[in-house]
C-alpha cells in the first residue's frame, strides 16, 4: 500500500468519492461484539472502507441476508484432497473458505523443497489465499524412511515468500524434549523472525505441553478430550478443533468452549478427502456441526474467522469492518449456514455452490514430482511374517480416530508364519519403502477393517508416504502393491487376483494431474470396489489405512522399519 492508495481509501470512507461497491439491506455479523449490525457495507479497491450510509458505482441488495466474514481453515494438508491447489480452490471457495493455512509436508516428505515450491507456485492467482507453514518434520520421525530430509537451512529461503507464515506442526516431540540440534535450529529459525510455530501434541500430558510452550509452540490440533484442550488453553495455546475425514473431534471437544475462553479456539479440517469436501463442505461443516451441538452461531463464526486470523497474524482478514479485506459470504440463514454467494476482495467468486472465478491455466511444473514410486522386485515370500508362538502385538483401529489400540491376541500360523484370519478380523498389513530402493518392508497385523476378501494398497501413507497395504492374502497384497508401482502412485483395490479399480495419483503419489470432477468420479468407482470387499462402512477405510503408518499418534503404528510403539517411541516385535 502506498500513500496515494491510502488517500483514495480515506476519501472513499469519508464519502468524498463514490465507492466501488455497496451492499445494502444486509444483516452484518460483527465478530468483535457478537452482534448483528444494520447499514450499508462500503467497499473500495477490494477493501471495506465503511459501514453506514453510502453510495457506490455498483449496488447489491442483500435482501435481508446475513453478511459474514469468510472462513479460514487453520490447518489443512491440501494434498489429502488428492488434487492440486488450483483444483482445491474449486472445492472450498463455494463453501465460504477464502483462506487456508496449509502444511505441505505430505508432498515435502516425497519430494523435499521441490514439493514446497510446487504448492506455492500452483496456488498463485487464486480466489483462495493459500498461506503456508513450512514443514518442521521431514521426515516426521527418525523411525522411518521418507523421500527427503529438510533441515533449517533448506527451509529458511522460503521465509521470504509473502505467503509463508512460519513453521508447521512440530510432531517430533522427543526431538523437542531432548533438544536435538536439528529441531532447535528450526525452532530458532522461526523464533528469530517472530514467526508462528504450530504444534502437534497428540497424547502429551501437562509437562509435554509445558515443554512445547517453552519452545515457542502456540497451537495444537490433536486434542481429543476436553481436559486436553483446556490444559493447552490455560498454558496460552490456541486449540484448533478438527473435523476431517478420519479425525472427527468436534463433538467431543466442543464442551470445552465457553463464552470466557472461546477466543482461544478455531476450526480446522487437517485431512479431508475430495468426496467429503464435496458432500459435507469444509470449515462451513465445522460451523454447522458446532451450531447443531448448541454453540451460539455468532461464536462459531467468530472461531472460523476472527480467531483464526488473529492466531496466524493475518492482517486484514477475519472480520467485516473498515480496513479489512472485502472477503465475505452472504448467508440465507444463520443457523443452517446456507450460503448464497461468496465474495473475495469485493468480487463475486462463487454462487449456487459453484466457483465462478476463472483461474488461469497452471503454470507450475509437475515434472520433478512424477515417477516417485521406486520398488525392487517383490514376491509373496517378501511378505512372509514370522510368528512362532502364536501370540502377536496387533494394531486395532478406533473408528473415526487417528489413535489406535494395542492388542495382544492369539493368531493363526502355518509353518511358523502368520496367516490372516477373516473370522477373527486379523489382517496382514505392509508398509513398503518406495523412495530410495532400500528394500525395507514393515509387516504387521491389523484388526478392525472387517475385510472379507482382497487387498487395498495406496501411496497415501502419512507422513512419509511409503506404500501401505492391507489384505486377506499375500497374492492379492502383492498384486495391489505391484499395480501401485505401475500407475506411479495412488489407490488400488484388488480381489481374487484381479484389479477391481484404481485411482492414479501421479504427482508424488498424492495428487492427480486431472480436474477435481474426474478425480471424484474415479474415487466413486474406488469406493464401489471397496464394497465388493465387504469392508466395514462405519468409517473411511482408505483414510484410516493411510494413517496407520504415522508413528507420532498412539498407540501402535507400522513403518517401513517395522511395528512401532508410540508410547515408548521404539520399534517392537510383532510376536508378543
Amino acid at each position: 500500500m502506498n500513500k496515494t492508495f491510502l488517500q483514495k481509501q480515506i476519501s472513499a470512507a469519508n464519502k468524498q468519492i463514490p465507492v466501488d461497491l455497496v451492499i445494502k439491506n444486509g444483516k452484518i455479523i460483527d465478530v468483535f461484539t457478537l452482534s448483528i449490525m444494520e447499514g450499508d457495507l462500503a467497499i473500495h479497491n477490494g477493501q471495506i472502507v465503511g459501514i453506514g450510509d453510502y453510495e457506490g458505482v455498483k449496488t447489491i441488495d442483500a435482501k435481508g441476508k446475513y453478511v459474514s466474514p469468510t472462513f479460514i481453515d487453520g490447518h489443512v494438508h491440501i494434498e489429502s484432497s488428492m488434487v492440486t491447489p488450483r483444483e482445491f480452490a474449486k472445492l472450498v471457495v463455494p463453501h465460504g473458505v477464502t483462506a487456508v493455512i496449509t502444511d505441505p509436508h505430505e508432498i515435502a516428505n516425497v519430494a523435499g523443497a521441490d514439493g514446497i515450491q510446487f504448492m506455492l507456485d500452483d496456488s498463485e492467482n487464486l480466489p483462495l489465499d493459500v498461506f503456508v507453514n513450512l514443514p518442521s518434520s521431514v521426515p516426521a520421525t527418525p523411525f522411518e524412511n521418507a523421500g527427503a530430509i529438510l533441515r533449517a537451512e533448506d527451509l529458511e529461503a522460503f521465509l521470504s515468500h509473502p505467503r509463508v507464515l512460519g513453521l508447521a506442526e512440530v510432531m517430533d516431540f522427543p526431538s523437542v524434549r531432548d533438544g536435538a540440534d536439528d529441531m532447535l535450529d528450526k525452532l530458532m529459525m522461526a523464533k528469530k523472525q517472530g514467526r508462528i510455530i504450530d504444534g502437534h501434541g497428540a497424547g502429551l500430558d501437562a509437562t509435554g505441553i509445558n515443554i512445547y510452550r517453552t519452545a515457542g509452540i502456540t497451537t495444537d490440533h490433536e486434542c481429543i478430550k476436553v481436559e486436553e484442550a483446556l490444559d493447552r488453553v490455560k498454558r496460552g495455546m490456541y486449540v484448533l478443533i478438527r473435523e476431517g475425514s478420519v479425525a472427527k473431534d468436534l463433538k467431543q471437544l466442543l464442551p470445552a468452549v465457553t463464552e470466557r475462553n472461546a477466543r482461544r479456539f478455531l476450526f480446522c479440517t487437517d485431512d479431508k478427502h475430495l468426496d467429503d469436501l464435496l458432500t459435507e463442505g469444509s470449515i462451513d461443516h465445522n460451523i454447522r456441526l458446532a451450531i447443531q451441538e448448541g454453540l451460539d452461531p455468532l461464536i462459531a463464526i467468530q472461531m472460523a474467522s476472527l480467531n483464526a486470523a488473529e492466531c496466524y497474524g493475518l492482517e486484514g482478514k477475519g472480520a467485516i469492518a473498515p480496513g479489512y479485506d472485502a472477503d465475505f459470504v452472504l448467508l440465507n440463514d444463520l443457523h443452517t449456514l446456507q450460503i448464497d454467494s461468496v465474495y473475495k476482495d469485493g468480487t463475486l467468486v462463487a454462487q449456487n455452490h459453484q466457483l465462478i472465478y476463472e483461474t488461469k491455466d497452471r503454470q507450475s511444473d509437475v515434472t520433478p514430482l512424477l515417477n516417485s514410486v521406486k520398488l525392487p522386485a517383490l514376491t509373496t515370500d517378501s511378505l512372509q511374517l514370522p510368528i512362532s508362538t502364536g501370540k502377536a502385538n496387533i494394531i486395532e483401529i478406533i473408528p473415526n480416530s487417528l489413535v489406535t489400540n494395542h492388542l495382544i491376541e492369539q493368531v493363526d500360523t502355518q509353518n511358523g508364519f502368520f496367516q490372516p484370519s477373516i473370522q477373527h478380523d486379523q489382517l496382514k498389513m505392509a508398509v513398503i519403502e518406495r523412495h530410495h530402493l532400500t528394500g525395507n518392508i514393515g509387516l504387521g497385523i491389523v484388526k478392525g477393517f472387517e475385510l472379507k476378501s482382497g487387498a487395498i494398497a495406496t501411496t497415501i501413507a502419512h507422513d512419509s508416504h511409503n506404500i501401505v497395504a492391507v489384505g486377506t492374502n499375500d497374492e492379492d497384497l502383492l498384486l495391489a502393491v505391484q499395480t501401485i508401482h505401475e500407475i506411479g502412485g495412488g489407490i488400488v483395490i484388488v480381489k481374487e487376483g484381479r484389479v477391481l479399480h484404481s485411482l492414479q495419483l501421479s504427482i508424488g503419489g498424492l495428487m492427480a494431474t486431472t480436474c477435481m470432477e474426474e478425480v471424484n468420479d474415479t474415487l466413486t468407482h474406488v469406493h464401489d470396489a471397496l464394497h465388493d470387499l465387504h469392508i466395514t462402512d462405519s468409517f473411511n477405510p482408505l483414510l484410516t489405512l493411510s494413517f496407520l503408518s504415522l508413528p507420532v499418534i498412539p498407540a501402535l503404528k507400522l513403518t517401513d522399519k517395522g511395528l512401532f510403539n508410540v508410547q515408548t517411541f521404539e520399534h517392537i516385535s510383532v510376536e508378543a
